[in-house]
């Protein structure tokens, strides 16, 4: 049912624009727009869908096993296994050719597509598609509630798994079988464990937990599709002073940017309020690329979407945008820390989704 709305909802939106087709690309590390379209979160190869005005949709794929899934995950889909993916999807564009045409992301499409030869012409719709993403309705805020409560629930897990004597990858094998019985098909999580020595955070290695560490995560789990994220600091054992003035900062950056958060506002305005916090202390350097990728995402149909928290960002904020904020990165003599909370955009400012506490915490005995 919630992918029909989604369909209906970019129905309507083609209807007032006089689209009669839109075609959407997805690839494992670029999923959001296929799976707006078509419900189909693709893993292997390519996919391509298309939306035509009288609400049919296609799905092209090249992999037999995903076009199998496809058959089964993806309903009310016409779903076709082809052997080149943009000429079976170029023949079904030329009996469309004479009308207007939009593509998303048009930049990552076979060039043949794309190519001036062509019949049909295809206009750049990623803005189209984006906004989508971005501005949810809400029984898609409705599934992030629920996304979002299990991303407490996992890290509740995640504190009890991560102990001194366990390796990274065990813990984390821990929390993914937690979350497949809560009934997350989908994970994209990563760890840290150390002090000053660490950097940031990455796929679970062999590293041994030890007492003392810092032990960082970022999980995000899956409802239905809509990925809700959680990030948090765990000292194994007590938290020492300097690890206590450091996560002080973490936690004044995060709700600056939380109190940030209202319609109308920027991202880079959220970026910065978090940045300043770090600037008023001395820490300015560790806001730049060279420690950090991001002030804080949107979340949805995928890990990352619009709109990166980052000073030169101008995208503006408005009411159904769910976004992480997380003022993730390096102190020079504690190590990297995160700390990370889920809002929604409301018509008057934002509600804060994340219940776990915003707090260091300590392992107990």
């Amino acid at each position: 049912m919630l992918a029909q709305e989604r369909r209906e909802r970019l129905l309507a939106e083609m209807r007032r624009e006089g689209l009669e087709a839109i075609i959407v690309y997805g690839t494992s590390w670029q999923e959001a727009y296929l799976r707006y379209v078509s419900d189909f979160g693709i893993l292997e190869a390519d996919g391509i869908a298309i939306l035509t005005a009288d609400g049919r949709c296609r799905l092209f794929v090249e992999n037999a096993a995903e076009a199998e899934r496809a058959q089964v995950e993806a309903n009310g889909i016409d779903t076709r296994l082809v052997r080149n993916l943009a000429q079976a999807v170029g023949r079904e564009l030329e009996a469309v050719s004479n009308q207007r045409i939009v593509a998303a992301p048009r930049a990552l499409l076979p060039a043949w597509l794309t190519a001036s030869e062509r019949s049909f012409r295809l206009e750049d719709g990623a803005g189209l598609l984006d906004r989508l993403l971005m501005e949810k309705a809400p029984n898609e805020i409705a599934v992030m509630r629920r996304a979002v409560a299990l991303a407490d629930e996992g890290y509740e897990f995640f504190r009890s798994a991560a102990r001194p004597g366990r390796k990274q990858y065990e813990v984390v094998a821990d929390v993914e079988a937690f979350l497949r019985r809560k009934g997350s098909p989908d994970n994209f999580m990563i760890i840290g464990s150390g002090n000053a020595d660490v950097r940031g955070m990455a796929p679970p290695s062999e590293r041994t937990l030890k007492l003392g560490d810092l032990v960082t995560t970022e999980l995000t789990p899956a409802i239905e599709g809509y990925l809700a994220q959680i990030c948090r600091t765990l000292v194994l054992g007590k938290a020492n002073p300097v690890q206590k003035q450091a996560f002080a900062i973490w936690h004044e950056a995060m709700e600056a940017g939380i109190a940030a958060v209202k319609p109308g506002v920027a991202a880079a305005d959220v970026a910065r309020a978090e940045n300043d916090v770090f600037r008023r202390h001395g820490l300015g350097e560790y806001t730049t690329s060279k420690y950090t990728r991001v002030r804080g995402h949107g979340l949805g149909l995928s890990t990352d979407i619009k709109p990166s928290l980052l000073e030169d960002i101008d995208i503006v904020l408005r009411p159904g945008m769910t976004i992480i904020v997380h003022p993730n990165t390096y102190h020079p003599e504690a190590g990297y820390m995160v700390l990370g909370d889920v809002v929604v955009v409301t018509e008057s400012g934002c509600e804060r989704l994340t219940r776990t506490p915003a707090q260091l915490f300590e392992m107990s005995a």
